[in-house]
């Protein structure tokens, strides 16, 4: 379900994006009010303003809901027993555990060295 919803969610920021990028910005409605040929349009003499802007919504109101699914799902993982911080039992296991460069001998090199007695 989670996967589902993380492949929804990259299809909506990306329709996203090209939206946006589609869209003209506010200078360009001037030039076609003063006959720029807005009537040859494919969205008509209004022009695509009123489609992209209404899809964006659309877009970015799933955008937000996948979000929260999202999240609503990070927070429900996190909440496993194996996961989080460790209590202070599991610490002083740890810490107890003896490993090879805590030995005595392991620390300095003055170690006695046995030597074979030849007779």
């Amino acid at each position: 379900m989670q996967v589902a919803i993380l492949m929804v969610h990259v299809v909506i920021a990306v329709a996203l994006v090209v939206l946006i990028l589609l869209q003209q910005g506010k200078g360009a409605e001037a030039g076609a009010a003063f006959g720029g040929g807005a009537s040859q349009t494919v969205f008509g003499s209004r022009g695509s303003g009123s489609f992209l802007s209404r899809t964006t919504g659309i877009l970015a109101a799933g955008f937000f809901v996948t979000s929260m699914a999202l999240a609503y799902f990070a927070t429900q993982a996190g909440q496993a027993p194996e996961a989080g911080i460790p209590d202070a039992q599991m610490i002083e296991q740890q810490q107890n555990i003896p490993t090879l460069d805590d030995s005595p001998a392991s620390m300095d090199n003055t170690a006695p060295v046995l030597e074979e007695s030849s007779e």
